[in-house]
């Protein structure tokens, strides 16, 4: 846990920026209602009200509803005096206790949790710990056990966020860290050109990115995310764009057209080495990795108008795989291999995220907001967060693959676009 939280600290250092708002617009029909007890502390007003924090983790999964404290009627501290009948009383299906200490500079929380339909302890005490700059982590950590325990699907509360940051005046572009609540915000890197189509790499540490500062013209760049040093990994002329990391995190497909038309690369990361993957007239670009690294997706007008085609790689054998709509493009893969994240179009609307069974080519608008782009998929396959447009201005929004929950996150400044969800990171 401590490795865990030394990773986290991470994340916090460092530039801090305004944060980006939660508003769940869209939940489930019968969210799980769970109380979450202000966790017992003896010293003076901590930094962060971890009870709270947790409340509002498990809301922005959409699919829990949180009681508030001004509604309790009691604040057991202890199994001993957990009363049933007062969290009956308030409708609560499961309640969260929890008591804060602190030793040596560091604060150790425990915290239990009750099934009180069934009127018995889910788990025991468990404790997690951490400094003063932790406590966020610390909560976090707790929101993803208990998410866990109750749905069976790993929590994201831990997890982090980039995006950018556009401003028009003065012109620049800020490459942005933060929790996925939009708290803790962060610079990563700050320029006067653009950045586009940020991309984690498979272990967390590395970031990969397109800015277009070497003499405005677009360049593939890989950053460390703890010490910001940068590499710039490609420099052709003409088209160098959206990198993809491989599962494996040992090679980065893109796009490139330095032999003259857009195609799709593979370049190992170590010994930059390209492969190429496409060879057509038309524009193929945006690769993704399939979930076992065996094939690339990527979008090509080849059939007239935008569509995803797949390739697979040791036979090189293409095929199409998008037919819904007259325009399918961005494709993303879920962690369980099973669905295709896109943008989509069909005739007389805007663009929406979808998401295709890729097996049976069953199609599902995801998003009811409009101009629609950049999709990125939650490491435990439930969510994805996406870039919109509302009043004006380029916000983040969040939907459930199964579309039931829906969540904006309007910024205080500048426009947002690009997300990337980072991997887990333990």
């Amino acid at each position: 846990m401590k490795r865990y939280l030394l990773l986290c600290l991470i994340f916090v250092t460092g530039l801090a920026h305004a944060q980006l708002n939660l508003r769940v617009t869209k939940g489930v029909d019968n969210p799980t209602k769970i109380a979450v007890v202000p966790f017992a502390w003896q010293g003076g007003k901590l930094p962060e009200d971890l009870a709270k924090i947790v409340g509002n983790d498990l809301e922005f999964s959409g699919q829990f509803e949180a009681t508030s404290p001004e509604r309790m009627l009691s604040f057991p501290r202890s199994e001993a005096e957990v009363h049933y009948r007062d969290w009956k009383a308030l409708g609560a299906e499961y309640l969260l206790i929890g008591s804060i200490t602190q030793q040596a500079g560091r604060y150790y929380a425990s915290y239990e949790l009750f099934d009180v339909v069934q009127q018995k302890r889910v788990f025991a005490k468990l404790t997690v710990d951490g400094t003063s700059a932790q406590l966020r982590d610390m909560a976090h950590h707790i929101s993803d056990k208990v998410y866990e325990t109750i749905t069976g699907i790993r929590g994201i509360f831990s997890t982090k966020l980039i995006y950018v940051e556009a401003f028009k005046q003065p012109q620049k572009y800020r490459l942005m860290l933060s929790d996925i609540d939009g708290f803790r915000a962060r610079l990563l890197l700050e320029s006067r050109f653009p950045l586009l189509s940020p991309v984690w790499s498979p272990n967390g540490q590395r970031v990969a990115y397109v800015s277009f500062e070497a003499d405005n013209k677009p360049a593939i760049y890989i950053q460390d995310i703890a010490t910001g040093r940068r590499q710039q990994m490609t420099s052709f002329r003409g088209l160098n764009g959206a990198p993809a990391w491989s599962p494996d995190g040992q090679k980065l497909a893109m796009a490139l057209s330095k032999d003259g038309n857009p195609e799709i690369y593979v370049m190992n990361v170590l010994t930059r080495q390209l492969t190429r993957v496409t060879n057509h007239f038309a524009i193929d670009h945006e690769p993704s990795w399939s979930a076992d690294g065996a094939s690339l997706f990527f979008t090509s007008d080849r059939g007239g108008k935008p569509q995803i085609y797949q390739v697979h790689l040791a036979s090189m054998q293409q095929e199409r795989v998008t037919f819904d709509g007259d325009y399918n493009a961005r494709a993303r893969v879920s962690p369980d291999g099973k669905s295709l994240v896109m943008l989509n179009k069909r005739p007389g609307t805007t663009h929406h995220i979808a998401a295709q069974d890729i097996k049976t080519g069953n199609l599902r608008i995801l998003s009811e907001t409009n101009l629609d782009e950049s999709p990125t998929i939650a490491p435990n396959g439930a969510m994805l967060m996406y870039a919109t447009r509302s009043g004006g201005k380029g916000v983040l929004a969040a939907v459930s693959l199964d579309a039931r929950v829906k969540i904006l996150q309007p910024p205080k400044q500048g426009d947002v676009r690009e997300p990337a969800w980072s991997p887990f990171f333990n």
